[in-house]
């Protein structure tokens, strides 16, 4: 079965209505002030304590430092990382010295090559994009099934309406929504417990 990441929590309803729907992962986005869902570990660590314990959380980055993303983990506060941005394979390297989280790459795709050089990264997994938090969808076409090697999430213009489209004809690891399950740029519960609805059913 489609696993479900909904991500972009930051207020303690978020939590409840996640606990409520019960996807498999949530994110928070971390070290990234450009971003209105931007959390610090002190909120993240307050809001893990709120979530049902069988939902993973994720730390959702963009270049952060590796000593303070690593953290993290290793309070706690996450028990995967995510590398929405030019991340390498030093980078990696550095992180897995720090700290055992599985780790997400985010690939920004606009061909093939993108997927292939980030399916060359030791990372455990890929996130199949648009851009960072776009909320906007790539070209699927792009998506070939017999060449990527990497279990992948899929994100990028999913909504409760679509998502359960993309899950089967795709067959990804994960689907992923963040803009997609909110109103007014908030989280919005109806939202999210149809989108866990469509692909769970």
């Amino acid at each position: 079965m489609v696993k479900i990441k909904l991500c972009g929590m930051f207020r303690d309803c978020d939590i409840d209505f996640v606990n409520e729907a019960k996807p498999d992962y949530i994110g928070f986005i971390v070290m990234f002030p450009k971003s209105h869902r931007n959390i610090d570990l002190e909120t993240a660590l307050r809001l893990k304590k709120r979530l049902s314990p069988e939902i993973k959380s994720v730390a959702v980055s963009v270049d952060a430092p590796v000593e303070a993303l690593a953290e993290f983990a290793e309070t706690g506060a996450a028990e995967l990382l995510q590398l929405h941005g030019s991340e390498d394979a030093a980078y990696i390297a550095r992180l897995r010295e720090l700290t055992d989280a599985p780790i997400i790459k985010a690939v920004r795709v606009g061909s093939f090559a993108d997927i292939e050089a980030a399916q060359a990264l030791d990372a455990d997994f890929l996130l199949l994009d648009s851009g960072t938090g776009s909320g906007k969808a790539f070209d699927h076409s792009l998506i070939d099934r017999e060449r990527i090697t990497k279990p992948f999430f899929l994100a990028g213009g999913l909504t409760p309406e679509n998502v359960r489209a993309a899950a089967l004809e795709f067959k990804p690891y994960a689907v992923d929504m963040s803009s997609g399950i909110e109103t007014d740029r908030l989280k919005d519960r109806e939202k999210m417990l149809a989108a866990v609805r469509a692909v769970r059913e």
